[in-house]
């Protein structure tokens, strides 16, 4: 975890000493008051820009301007936001993070960000300086795990100035606790894969466990057979790293009260087995165990923010590889409660996996179930690269969901999940088989997803494209992302309060 704790610092703009001062400038005629002082000490520097039109103060505008006699910052860094009307939380963050990241590619070790009256009325003080924190700690954290020289420089310290607003150190708490939970999926999906196999990942998840006060337990082999999870061993064959299910519980609301479930897909390297990916399309397959590595950041945050709820995290974890005893085309297998699967394509072995470890969890009773997985292309021909899809079975619990992303700032978009799909799963040897047709593949992929939880309100997240990466903006590396940990930790909130459309039993 960073060791970096974000303080607030009321002191005037001008006499605050850092290696950089960030402020934000609204798109507006009048230079906000907040920084008429800083304009003064700086000589009217900052409206002689702005009348040139140097600073415009459009979205995504950054301007550095170096050292000044009249402040104490040793750089002082602009950051437009644009329109404040059109300001939205997901833009606030980008912005920050933009100019987090554009600060942290220096060597330097303190940072003050400025948090103006007209964001903070936007969005409220409490959610802007959270987002402030987040971004600290995920903008100054670079994914060159491997560089012999580091490409960004986390900071030593962050403060927030609020301004003439009031913040919660509870706020800036938050900020951190998803920051650094955020950091650890995106370090689980970047390491390359043979660092990050079934194993060791679950061993790393019990030490994240152990760390945050998490109780658990780790399925081998011999005690998923004995949990029926045919379907999710079939993947596993022809791997030389054995499978493994780890269970994560957290008792925040104590006894009796309802549980909610999640549950991820590790498939921590896809080779797509005997129907083989192409090596473009392989390139990137370590990050198909985002959705396991995105439940324990959201458990470990959870349990850190120590919410009054009760959730049960499941991750199935395998490796999906050509060998010896490789599973094959045409194979039937049996999943855990008893639907049999004929297998007409090895590469769509998410939902293999699911299947049972949704059937384990279905049986602990939850109250509602969100499960997350790289799944299918297809949605991100459907959404991009940027939206998560969500699917179905229950539209309050879906709403809720929808709702909780829309909050974090994160976008989700809710697909379709008409009952005609099903006819593609029709199969003459088994119950049915694991793909259908190349139209609606996400859709199809969701249907086979609910034959396994058994009426449960449930959501399934496809988060193929959010999830990871493929090129950088101003506002991230390309990588792993960590999206829709801070949805789900949305989602636990509002179910610990009852603050939901859907209310469980």
């Amino acid at each position: 975890m960073s060791a970096l704790l974000p303080q607030l610092v009321t002191t005037p703009l001008p006499q605050i000493k850092t290696d950089w001062l960030l402020v934000a400038l609204p798109e507006q005629p009048d230079l906000p008051t907040e920084l008429q002082g800083l304009d003064q000490a700086l000589g009217g520097a900052l409206s002689r820009l702005r009348e040139r039109g140097d600073i415009k103060g459009k979205s995504g505008e950054l301007t550095v301007l170096p050292v000044a006699p009249g402040i104490q910052a040793e750089r002082l860094l602009v950051l437009g936001l644009g329109p404040i009307e059109k300001l939205t939380l997901a833009k606030w963050e980008q912005g920050v993070l933009t100019g987090i990241r554009k600060a942290s590619g220096l060597e330097a070790t303190s940072m003050v960000v400025a948090i103006p009256s007209a964001v903070a009325k936007q969005l409220g003080a409490d959610q802007a300086a959270a987002t402030v924190a987040y971004a600290s700690i995920v903008g100054s954290c670079g994914q060159g795990l491997y560089k012999a020289e580091a490409d960004r420089f986390c900071f030593r310290e962050v403060s927030i100035h609020p301004g003439e607003a009031t913040v919660l150190p509870s706020a800036l708490d938050r900020g951190r606790v998803l920051g650094e939970s955020v950091n650890l999926v995106r370090e689980l999906v970047n390491r390359q894969p043979e660092e990050i196999v079934p194993d060791t990942f679950a061993s790393r998840a019990a030490e994240v466990a152990t760390s945050v006060g998490l109780q658990g337990e780790i399925f081998d082999v011999p005690r998923l057979q004995q949990e029926r999870m045919g379907s999710l061993l079939a993947v596993s064959r022809g791997s030389a790293h054995a499978p493994r299910v780890v269970i994560l519980k957290y008792q925040g609301a104590g006894e009796g009260a309802p549980w909610l479930a999640l549950v991820g897909k590790g498939v921590t390297f896809d080779s797509g087995g005997l129907s083989l990916k192409p090596s473009d399309s392989m390139l990137s397959m370590k990050g198909d165990m985002a959705g396991a590595a995105t439940v324990l950041g959201a458990m470990a945050a959870i349990a850190r923010l120590k919410l009054p709820v009760n959730v049960i995290g499941s991750m199935g974890l395998v490796e999906n590889m050509i060998g010896p005893h490789s599973y094959k085309m045409g194979e039937i297998l049996t999943a855990r409660n008893g639907t049999t699967i004929e297998v007409h394509n090895t590469d769509a072995e998410g939902r293999l996996v699911l299947a049972d470890v949704l059937c384990y969890t279905v049986d602990q009773k939850p109250a509602c179930l969100i499960d997350l997985a790289t799944l299918t292309g297809s949605c991100m021909v459907a959404l991009g690269m940027d939206i998560a899809g969500a699917f179905s079975n229950n539209q309050d619990w879906c709403d809720d969901v929808v709702a909780a992303a829309r909050r974090s700032g994160e976008e989700v978009w809710q697909m379709p999940m008409n009952d005609s799909f099903n006819d593609q799963l029709k199969c003459d040897f088994a119950d049915l088989k694991n793909v259908g047709t190349r139209w609606g593949g996400s859709i199809t992929a969701a249907k086979f997803l609910e034959r396994f939880v058994d009426g449960t309100p449930w959501v399934h997240l496809d988060i193929a494209g959010p999830s990871y990466a493929e090129t950088s903006k101003p506002y991230r590396d390309p990588g792993a992302t960590g999206s829709s940990l801070r949805t789900l930790v949305e989602v636990a909130e509002a179910f610990a309060t009852r603050q939901t459309k859907f209310q469980p039993k």
